[in-house]
């Protein structure tokens, strides 16, 4: 069988009924084991699934080393020392929002290596 281009098979398609081309679409689903059904129900699904572009980190608690939890903290809030010492010992605290979800992990990381409980939302 001779083999035909990726144009000439659009052409071809150009030319056929939509019962045509549905039979065709199940005969391939047979013949290859795939679903044409899969992908579009993911492409018309919600777009929740969809990753976030913009996050913010919460310090939940600032764990054991407050002091080293203050100086990182105040590393990404320019806040006073007290304003820092305040909030870390306060809880649930924005550390930084509205920032790339690379960035907030690299934040999250430094937290947790001095045994700060921190999220990212």
């Amino acid at each position: 069988m001779a083999k035909i281009t990726k144009e000439q098979l659009i052409e071809s398609l150009k030319e056929m009924s939509l019962l045509e081309i549905n039979d065709l679409v199940k005969g391939i689903e047979e013949e290859f084991g795939v679903s044409a059904a899969a992908p579009v129900a993911v492409a018309a699904g919600p777009a929740v699934a969809a990753a976030p572009t913009s996050v913010s980190v919460i310090l939940v608690d600032g764990g054991a080393q407050k002091i080293a939890a203050i100086k990182l903290y105040r590393e990404f809030t320019n806040l006073g020392l007290m304003e820092a010492k305040t909030n870390v010992e306060k809880g649930n605290v924005p550390v930084k929002e509205g920032i790339k979800p690379e960035e907030a992990e690299e934040i999250k990381k430094k937290f947790v290596e001095i045994g700060a409980t921190v999220k990212v939302e």
